[in-house]
């Protein structure tokens, strides 16, 4: 069995000489303005790069998904189907680069979740995705944004400035 000695000198927890004070320091809101705008852009704005991108590939064909041995069984051919579907889409640079931006956002609403408060992440967060997903539509599809589809993003606007009011003020 173990035991503990006692130390020959004492530890201090906190030497006021040797320690730095804690940070109490918290990040800007420019910062914070600036995580929100990057990770709605990441989620909304790559959404319809990705949708045109999977609506107009061709996959190749892969002889072994026609041979026998996985044409007479149901689970290989779902798995062998599933697997060669991904692995085309992500070898398709119009689909895969997007993809990556908007997981990449995941990553980064994860890193802001822990520090921002998650009432105003969120709401904030999602309306960004929104308005840019309208947007990226306009900028890769050439879709019309209608009048009101403008007054909705507004009023989304209003909605992320009105949340943000109710923490500040």
């Amino acid at each position: 069995m173990y035991t503990i000695a006692p130390s020959p000198t004492p530890i201090l927890l906190s030497d006021p000489v040797t320690s730095a004070p804690p940070d109490t320091s918290a990040p800007s809101i420019l910062r914070y303005i600036i995580g929100f705008l990057l990770i709605g852009i990441a989620w909304g704005f790559t959404t319809p790069f990705i949708r045109a991108a999977a609506r107009t590939h061709q996959p190749p064909s892969h002889p072994i998904l026609s041979s026998p041995s996985v044409t007479n069984s149901f689970l290989k051919s779902k798995l062998y189907g599933a697997f060669f579907g991904v692995v085309d889409l992500l070898r398709n640079p119009r689909y895969a680069i997007p993809l990556v931006v908007n997981l990449t956002g995941s990553i980064w609403f994860f890193l802001l979740i822990g520090q921002a408060e998650l009432s105003l992440t969120v709401p904030i967060t999602n309306s960004l995705a929104f308005l840019f997903t309208v947007l990226g539509e306009w900028w890769v599809e050439r879709k019309v944004i209608s009048r009101d589809t403008w007054i909705g993003m507004i009023l989304s606007l209003c909605g992320i400035a009105l949340c943000v009011h109710s923490k500040t003020g």
